[in-house]
């Protein structure tokens, strides 16, 4: 397992995460196995959401299936997020300290390592954002902050008035939904590849010091199935994927992971897994050394132009 030091932080994370979004469809036993599996395998950090479940419920199952104590809190380092609301998406200060208040009733916990506001509220007030992270990280209940599928200036605009730093960009990235690396491989060409979409996010966390979390990893476009095994539209990706985990005895989770994990902006992969099977496959990219030749091969067999 690779470790680096998430964002402006002094948090020392395994590059791969533990996403909680779907365990609430699998036994209490089932999920302590699959936690226990993949601490074990050197996995130190679990991404939540208040939303995940509906209102707190993965949180609260996450806390009850491993049997949160003070002793297994201080291995983990837990990541949740909040803003999205039935009606669209709420910064208000009220609004977060009271999400993370029943986030931590929750998780069972007296802190939470990293909050994420998740996506973007287009009514924020960047003053008022940081009133709330000041006052919940004077009062101990949370110790980091960051953003959830921000562009750089939506960062910027939050940056101006918080105290502290913005540690975290959690955004969709996966070998075959690449477009925050697309436009910079095709700069000024009248193609659709050129288009950015983003702003240039990754040089802009690269530059700010930033971590990007890579959510839906094995994800074709948004939700529309995964991309392995789909040898209608990626045959030759799949194809380049079977080679390269065959050279590397691995699977092709693994060449998926390795090919986000040998970036160098070092990010980190936030795996939605609930099999244990599928984890330990996939963790297995978290260093795995493609060369560059390697990673080039896997960007241009997803089906992009390398000029």
């Amino acid at each position: 397992m690779k470790y680096f030091t998430l964002g402006a932080t002094k948090l020392t994370v395994s590059n791969i995460a533990m996403g909680c979004m779907r365990i609430v469809g699998r036994t209490q036993p089932e999920v302590d196995h699959l936690v226990k599996t993949a601490m074990e395998e050197g996995v130190n950090f679990f991404d939540h959401a208040d939303i995940y479940g509906g209102d707190h419920a993965c949180e609260r199952y996450f806390a009850e299936s491993i049997g949160m104590n003070p002793s297994l809190r201080e291995k983990m380092i837990i990541q949740t997020k909040c803003g999205i609301r039935p009606f669209g998406y709420d910064f208000s200060k009220e609004h977060i300290l009271r999400q993370v208040d029943d986030s931590l009733k929750a998780l069972n916990t007296d802190y939470i390592d990293v909050l994420l506001l998740h996506r973007p509220d287009a009514l924020m007030e960047p003053n008022e954002v940081a009133e709330a992270f000041s006052k919940l990280r004077e009062s101990g209940k949370v110790r980091h902050f960051g953003v959830s599928n921000h562009n750089p200036y939506q960062m910027e605009l939050l940056a101006r008035a918080l105290p502290m730093p913005i540690c975290v960009d959690q955004m969709q990235l996966g070998i075959a939904h690449t477009p925050m690396i697309d436009h910079g491989m095709a700069v000024n060409m009248a193609i659709d590849q050129s288009i950015n979409r983003d702003g240039g996010v990754i040089d802009y966390c690269r530059l700010k010091n930033i971590t990007i979390q890579a959510w839906s990893p094995f994800q074709k476009g948004f939700f529309e199935g995964p991309v392995i095994g789909d040898t209608d539209k990626y045959k030759a990706l799949n194809e380049e994927m079977d080679r390269l985990a065959k050279q590397y005895d691995v699977t092709s989770t693994a060449i998926a992971v390795a090919f986000l994990t040998r970036h160098p902006a070092n990010i980190q992969v936030i795996l939605g897994t609930t099999s244990e099977a599928h984890m330990k496959e996939s963790i297995k990219g978290s260093d795995l050394p493609l060369s560059r030749e390697e990673w080039y091969g896997l960007y241009k067999a997803a089906g992009n132009m390398i000029p």
